[in-house]
């Protein structure tokens, strides 16, 4: 299997610090083919992460600062008038790029975010009845501060359920953030430059890779059962569609890639549940009365789907 993994993560640590699991987490949903969300509060590393991820993997990397008058056509791109040759060139937006940090993504309003939609699922984009293919590999990882909502626009949960899973960081142990300021100190500079581990090809070909784990049908079946169990809880309004029982099969496969295995075990599949199916399950109303949150529920659900037992393939 794959076995560059150990290696991406090891890079990216270097000015990432203290946050493997979570690093761990956005790697598996790149190289299961999808975007991520990094949601949590300023100062974090999220668009170091983002950035330190990029270099490592070898990816064209664009950086995107949405803001409230930010226009579809900024991320897209648009047609312009070329004087010399008579005719309307497009000029490519943002988005053409291996990997997109769309920065605070809820600074801007719905008809902007929605411009990331097609993209986000169909690899493309379309403008003024023009279809443009988006690069292989192209993947978003957005950012959003969970407590800032005065002028920020909440993601509609058609949009939440395009990121492949939802990460928060946290903040550092002690040790951790003083670690932080020795390297910083030891690099003398602000910027932190990593080589690449990867290119472009090197990636696709770990994707690949991924689409050769072997699924048995009980931890399917357990995926399944994770998604359902949502959507019968007292707590909540709405549940993860099909969609996000998907998302549990691909995330959970990638981990194993990243675990060196070649087959996915329950284990996995728990490993990932909370990012992938959180930001997937709408609570009511009167819930954020009674500080109950959506990962509150996975947990619930998690403690009462049976577990099948661990099969070893091949």
């Amino acid at each position: 299997m794959w076995t560059a993994g150990e290696a991406v993560l090891d890079s990216v640590e270097q000015v990432v610090v203290g946050k493997r699991r979570q690093l761990t987490l956005v790697l598996a949903g790149v190289l299961a083919g999808g975007h991520v969300l990094l949601e949590d509060f300023p100062g974090l590393g999220k668009t170091l992460a983002a950035r330190s991820l990029a270099q490592t993997l070898g990816l064209d990397f664009r950086r995107l600062q949405f803001t409230p008058d930010l226009l579809p056509a900024d991320v897209t791109g648009s047609f312009v008038w070329d004087q010399r040759s008579g005719e309307f060139d497009f000029r490519a937006g943002p988005l053409f790029a291996g990997l997109l940090l769309a920065d605070e993504i809820n600074r801007t309003p719905p008809k902007t975010q929605s411009a990331l939609l097609e993209a986000m699922q169909e690899r493309q984009v379309t403008v003024e009845g023009r279809t443009f293919a988006l690069p292989e590999p192209f993947h978003v990882i957005a950012t959003a501060n969970p407590i800032e909502y005065e002028g920020t626009y909440p993601l509609p949960e058609a949009q939440l359920d395009r990121f492949l899973l939802r990460v928060a960081f946290g903040y550092p142990e002690r040790a951790e953030e003083l670690d932080v300021l020795r390297r910083r100190m030891a690099r003398q500079q602000e910027a932190a430059t990593l080589a690449p581990v990867l290119d472009a090809a090197g990636l696709l070909r770990a994707q690949r890779a991924v689409e050769r784990v072997v699924v048995e049908d009980t931890v399917a079946g357990y995926c399944v059962d994770l998604a359902v169990a949502t959507r019968s809880r007292s707590q909540v309004l709405v549940g993860a569609s099909p969609r996000g029982a998907l998302a549990l099969l691909l995330v959970a496969r990638a981990l194993a890639v990243l675990r060196r295995r070649d087959y996915v075990t329950p284990e996995d599949v728990k490993a990932v549940a909370l990012p992938v199916l959180a930001h997937r399950i709408t609570l009511k109303p009167e819930m954020w009365l009674r500080r109950v949150s959506a990962e509150d529920v996975v947990r619930e659900v998690l403690g009462e789907v049976p577990t099948p037992p661990t099969v070893r393939v091949g």
